[in-house]
């Protein structure tokens, strides 16, 4: 059997296993494991199983996962987002549809202190979706615009997506964190643009105003959340002037988050508890996940599919658009099937020599697999955001509802998309900016 014929079966029983409920993480060890057992022996499949879990999950420079983890657990928890909603929709006040870009402006505050898209729709989904239903809002509009302002945490830093690629490729993560920003800032600018277009096209989407707040009463507004932008330009900043590296800034920013929720009296002993567990759970789940990639990467390797796929690449002759629409349709069909971070995880390994192979930039790729990654959670029938507002406005929006009310943002999507793929400066200047 060739190697790429082996490649194949790998993936293909990986995905099987995750279909047919077995988690993500355990799929590609129990595949990894099985390669290399039919392949090379028992001898190295026992000694990569010792080595390589161990040597990753001791690296120091990965503690940067639990505290950007835990700094958006606990602001998640210490209401924060209610005042960033809150404080938004006093400045969007004015406006028809007003709650809608409220939504995208504090999703993108929250963003820059939490890496979670997932967090982000379903918490917007508790606090957004109810004040925007008693103004009168439609309801698939709402739950849509709410989903796609929340893939604006897989962009902004700290995002996960790009500490996750950073793990499994070796690219710098504080560079990744920072090539996140201007694509971040385009998607929220084209949410906006979607949002007032569609009042325009649709004002019954936006029935009623609300109250025009004063400028004094929104100068007021702003002392409630500028501890939080404070905390978020102190990590994100330390990153991008080379005072801290993304480890050091995460636990800044997860002891900030702390300090700043205890001040507030807005967390008891029980919230912090219940905050460490919870970070515990997910970077445990996150970090299985990653093991498993990087399993099934050694496999990938030692079998001679990469190289086998990267001399038939070459021997194809791809330009990069060329190659970069194939990793386009291979992600909008993986994204039917497996939720986004495992689908990064199951493709980097193969993709990323792929990338390198025809002169792309790191960075450049990073942003394009993010982009790709966010589109994929909005994008219906099985888009994980679109599943996590509805869970979250417990059964008040339908599935058709929020599939309709989705499309004008998936279009914007694929708008930045090409315009990201288009200029890649757009991705890769701010982080050749970076001082240390």
């Amino acid at each position: 059997m060739s190697p790429v014929e082996l490649g194949m079966m790998a993936i293909a029983a990986t995905l099987v296993l995750s279909l047919v409920g077995v988690p993500i993480g355990v799929s590609m060890i129990l595949t990894a494991c099985g390669g290399m057992l039919a392949t090379i022996g028992e001898r190295f499949m026992w000694t990569t199983l010792k080595t390589l879990p161990y040597d990753f999950a001791s690296q120091y420079t990965f503690v940067v996962v639990p505290m950007f983890v835990l700094m958006g657990v606990v602001s998640a928890k210490a209401n924060i987002i209610q005042e960033l909603y809150a404080t938004a929709a006093k400045w969007m006040g004015g406006m028809r549809g007003g709650l809608y870009a409220a939504t995208v402006f504090a999703s993108a505050g929250f963003s820059a202190i939490s890496g979670s898209t997932v967090v982000n729709s379903s918490v917007f989904g508790k606090v957004a979706m109810p004040e925007m239903l008693r103004h009168g809002c439609h309801k698939g509009f709402s739950a849509a615009s709410i989903a796609a302002a929340g893939t604006l945490a897989g962009l902004i830093p700290p995002s996960l997506s790009f500490v996750v690629y950073g793990i499994l490729t070796g690219e710098s993560i504080g560079r990744l964190l920072m090539a996140g920003i201007v694509p971040g800032i385009l998607t929220a600018a084209a949410y906006i643009i979607v949002i007032t277009v569609m009042m325009r096209l649709r004002p019954d989407f936006a029935p009623s105003r609300l109250r025009v707040y004063s400028m004094a009463e929104k100068l007021r507004s702003l002392t409630s959340v500028w501890p939080i932008l404070i905390l978020a330009l102190l990590v994100i900043g330390g990153i991008y002037l080379g005072f801290m590296p993304p480890s050091a800034a995460g636990a800044v920013g997860a002891a900030g988050a702390i300090i700043l929720a205890l001040a507030r009296r807005s967390v008891g002993a029980r919230d912090l508890w219940q905050s460490f567990h919870e970070t515990m759970v997910i970077t445990g789940t996150l970090f299985l996940v990653v093991i498993g990639g990087l399993l099934l990467s050694r496999f990938f390797v030692i079998s001679g599919f990469i190289r086998e796929l990267t001399d038939l690449i070459s021997a194809l002759d791809l330009g990069v658009l060329e190659f970069v629409a194939i990793v386009v349709c291979l992600y909008l069909v993986l994204g039917m099937f497996i939720d986004p971070l495992s689908m990064v995880v199951v493709t980097l390994p193969i993709l990323y020599p792929l990338s390198n192979e025809l002169g792309m930039d790191g960075i450049w790729f990073a942003v394009i697999v993010v982009k790709l990654v966010e589109i994929s959670a909005i994008s219906p029938p099985v888009g994980l955001n679109l599943f996590a507002v509805m869970a979250a406005s417990e059964s008040r929006i339908s599935a058709r509802e929020i599939y309709l009310g989705i499309l004008p943002f998936v279009l914007a999507e694929a708008v930045i998309l090409i315009i990201l793929v288009t200029f890649p400066i757009l991705s890769t200047w701010l982080p050749t900016q970076m001082i240390g």
